[in-house]
């Protein structure tokens, strides 16, 4: 990251957290927080659906966060605020119940799997603002669950490491919230490091830190279009994918490959062939795309980027009219090496990989082109990678 991307990036942060700072004096009785803490988004480049797959995966933090202001409390009550939705949520950690504001599930699930783990929590009370979209496919909810969790270590003294933290908000996720997701999100929001996309063996949780080529910058694209994830296609995909395991006689689909599928593909279901297509070679694309970025090659990672995209649409159905429209329109653009859809799909944001000289131009382009095919206004922009959760 270049001294100029630096000088924003301190900026940012600085008007963020006098935003946030301000919103708790005005809600709790003038007095300034003691913890503000900064929750990053993620962005995928390549590893769709692969993390639940026991795949590799190679997702990055991003410069759009949930920020959480707090300061504990003498019981034990959480009570939370939120700029960006409605409902205030409140609970005892002694009687966590479900009910009340659907974001709030996601800071009683990861209270009630730390508490499950044995760890003695203390109440606070707190208020969160984000410039993070919600349900786009950056990991809203994700940031949410680490930002709680950093709340809640941070409060209670309690140390933790990032892989540790990450493995209890995904349990929160999956058992309290009920979205059988994969581990990347919350290990990336925990563990990432500035100017590095991070490699994740889901199996092992082996982490390691990529650059991205040296010429290039990520851009979001927005398509404004929405989906609620755990009312989706998403646990549906996981389910196929645990059947197309079984055929294979393997624990997951990261232990077959090309040829193994090749092999047994016409004895399968079509449909289920389908998506065990899309994991199998998501697999390897990613460790393709790894190797490329090694090398700095973003004309090689531009491609992998496409051809995830094509074999999201195709084999996994996870694309819609919108995201196609606004991948369409990017690859077209001399100065755009690739793009594809980051997060689960089905609505939400693509990623574009961007000569960094033509990005003014490119975003331009690209919103006329989408608003003139759809009519809808995208909402696109340049992200830098950033390191993970942390006291702002």
């Amino acid at each position: 990251m270049c001294w100029f991307d630096k000088q924003l990036m301190r900026e940012k942060i600085v008007n963020e957290k006098s935003k946030i700072n301000h919103t708790f004096q005005t809600i709790f009785n003038g007095k300034s927080p003691p913890l503000i803490i900064r929750s990053p988004g993620r962005a995928s480049i390549v590893g769709a659906h692969v993390d639940y797959n026991d795949g590799f995966v190679l997702p990055m933090a991003i410069n759009r966060s949930v920020w959480m202001a707090v300061r504990p409390r003498d019981d034990q009550k959480v009570k939370v605020v939120s700029k960006n939705r409605d409902g205030i949520v409140e609970f005892a950690l002694d009687s966590i119940d479900k009910g009340g504001p659907e974001w709030g599930e996601y800071i009683k699930g990861v209270a009630w799997a730390m508490q499950e783990s044995g760890l003695d929590l203390r109440g606070w009370e707190g208020v969160i603002n984000a410039d993070l979209p919600i349900g786009a496919g950056l990991s809203s909810s994700a940031a949410l669950e680490l930002a709680a969790a950093k709340a809640f270590s941070t409060l209670s003294e309690i140390p933790c490491d990032n892989t540790h933290i990450s493995k209890l908000c995904h349990r929160a996720e999956r058992e309290w919230v009920g979205m059988r997701c994969g581990i990347m999100d919350q290990l990336c929001i925990a563990s990432s490091k500035p100017g590095h996309a991070l490699s994740i063996d889901c199996r092992s949780q082996e982490m390691n830190h990529i650059p991205l080529p040296s010429e290039s910058t990520v851009i979001i694209l927005d398509t404004t279009t929405r989906r609620e994830l755990v009312d989706s296609q998403f646990n549906e995909r996981r389910l196929e994918c645990e059947v197309a395991a079984k055929n294979f006689g393997v624990k997951a689909l990261r232990d077959v490959n090309y040829e193994m599928f090749t092999e047994k593909e016409s004895q399968m279901d079509p449909g289920i062939a389908k998506r065990a297509k899309h994991i199998i070679t998501e697999n390897e694309r990613v460790l393709s795309t790894i190797e490329a970025m090694k090398n700095d090659d973003a004309v090689k990672v531009g491609r992998l980027m496409y051809s995830s995209y094509e074999s999201i649409k195709n084999n996994y159905d996870a694309s819609s009219e919108a995201l196609d429209c606004i991948v369409d329109c990017s690859v077209k653009m001399e100065s755009c090496y690739g793009a594809g859809i980051t997060g689960a799909g089905f609505a939400g944001c693509a990623i574009a990989l961007v000569r960094k000289s033509e990005v003014k131009q490119f975003i331009s382009e690209v919103s006329k082109c989408y608003n003139h095919i759809t009519g809808m206004n995208a909402d696109i922009y340049e992200c830098k990678p950033i390191g993970g959760v942390s006291l702002a």
